[in-house]
């Protein structure tokens, strides 16, 4: 018994060969762009900054005001397309809402409201690689934001460092990052796989190191490059900590049925189950755990649970469930961002990776902001170096990567509701680990 979705599919980019052969596939196909036009910003009519000391008339002073045109590409069609239409699509739309209706962006030159040039790159490397070419060359677009996917911003990371624009790639998690990052100065990114084991296993360490927990481990990846990377980080850092693995398999990307898998799982009676999967993955996988009654103490999923569809969709079951992400209410100005969010866009955010791609948009208007100008080479540096005040903190930047705090969260009871509360590491922790997870209610 398993529940069938879309499939989010990652490719493997691990080098420039790659990379070059999609460019030059590229060909002269035409896209077709949808221009976003500016709404009219408040405050358009002149505002004096003079005083009046006497009878004559002050002299009033304004900013001409300009369109700053903002391009992307995006998922909107094919396997990417339910991910990137939740995580990265409407937090876009938000921060261009946002900057218009304050009246716009200051900058030296003028008060810029801003104008999105958008294409579907159809879940495609390739198309995305057209698209950004077209965005430049033609569209002659003022800054570029990142598309979804680790896949396709490494595609297109080349070309945003050929044609000068910074990358603030949110949804690229590699241990690869920071090598890349040598290779191309203006590519950003928020974590590492290593990172992300790293916190994992430092939560089951100290549940283990309670007497809460036992060290028998249960660990299963999608065979693919996001699965593969973040198993063997977790391989890693189990042994250091002595875990000791009962299961150790991987999956074929596209697995609707995991009844089998749980199965033998079960019969190993881990104390700690740890799937390093994808959304539609994490679906499937707790259903057959309710059908088969399969109650670990600890049952982590690594992308899904942080989902408000998923909390739906297990309403009686949420509690308890782990998944990398996680959020502190009590973070000034993110509860706004939510509620702001959804009256805006008509949905809910997730609780891991959309606050933080809103947070990469804040950087970068601030970044902009301080530059003052249209200045993309400066703009790259100073958002390398600088250090900017964001809903989910203070976010700098370490050799490009972004080491984000907020890494393990669980769904616990939050006042009248459910929340997905981060709870590890410690010291950023808005609750404590719930231990063991309640039985599934069937």
């Amino acid at each position: 018994m398993a529940l069938r979705f879309s499939r989010r599919r990652f490719l493997a980019l691990t080098g420039t060969g790659f990379v070059s052969s999609l460019l030059a596939a590229c060909g002269t196909s035409q896209l077709t762009p949808t221009v976003r036009p500016t709404p009219p910003a408040a405050g358009q009519a002149a505002t004096p900054t003079g005083t009046r000391e006497t009878a004559t008339p002050a002299t009033v002073v304004t900013k001409p005001h300009k369109t700053l045109r903002v391009g992307f590409t995006i998922s909107k069609t094919g396997p990417y397309a339910a991910a990137a239409s939740i995580i990265v699509y409407p937090n876009y739309l938000l921060w261009s809402q946002d900057i218009n209706e304050a009246g716009g962006l200051e900058l030296e030159d003028g008060l810029y409201t801003i104008e999105f040039v958008e294409y579907d790159d159809q879940s495609n490397p390739e198309e995305a690689i057209k698209a950004i070419q077209r965005l430049v060359n033609e569209d002659k677009v003022d800054l570029l934001l990142a598309p979804y996917g680790t896949a396709i911003n490494l595609a297109t990371a080349p070309l945003f460092h050929q044609f000068g624009y910074p990358q603030l790639a949110v949804t690229d998690v590699s241990d690869k990052s920071p090598d890349l990052a040598k290779q191309w100065p203006g590519y950003f990114t928020f974590g590492t796989s290593s990172w992300a084991a790293e916190n994992l296993t430092g939560l089951l360490d100290s549940l283990a190191s309670q007497g809460s927990i036992d060290r028998r481990v249960a660990l299963i990846a999608v065979d693919d490059a996001f699965g593969l990377e973040l198993s063997t980080a977790l391989r890693r850092s189990l042994a250091k900590s002595t875990f000791e693995l009962v299961y150790d398999e991987s999956y074929p990307a596209g697995t609707t049925d995991f009844q089998p898998i749980i199965t033998t799982i079960q019969q190993r009676q881990p104390t700690i189950f740890l799937a390093c999967s994808y959304p539609n993955d994490a679906f499937a996988l707790a259903q057959v755990a309710i059908l088969l009654d399969f109650n670990p103490a600890v049952y982590i999923s690594a992308l899904g649970p942080a989902l408000p569809v998923f909390r739906d969709q297990f309403a009686d079951n949420i509690e308890g469930i782990i998944g990398i992400g996680g959020i502190d209410p009590r973070q000034p100005g993110l509860l706004e961002y939510y509620s702001r969010h959804r009256a805006r866009t008509g949905q809910e955010p997730d609780r891991s990776a959309s606050p933080i791609c809103y947070a990469s948009l804040q950087v970068l208007q601030q970044a902009l902001q301080r530059v003052g100008r249209i200045d993309r080479q400066a703009l790259i540096r100073e958002i390398a170096s600088g250090s900017f005040d964001t809903i989910i903190g203070t976010v700098r930047f370490r050799e490009n990567v972004f080491f984000h705090r907020w890494q393990v969260g669980q769904w616990q009871r939050y006042g009248d509701a459910f929340e997905f509360l981060v709870v590890w590491p410690p010291e950023v922790a808005a609750a404590s680990p719930l231990v063991r997870k309640p039985h599934w209610s069937r």
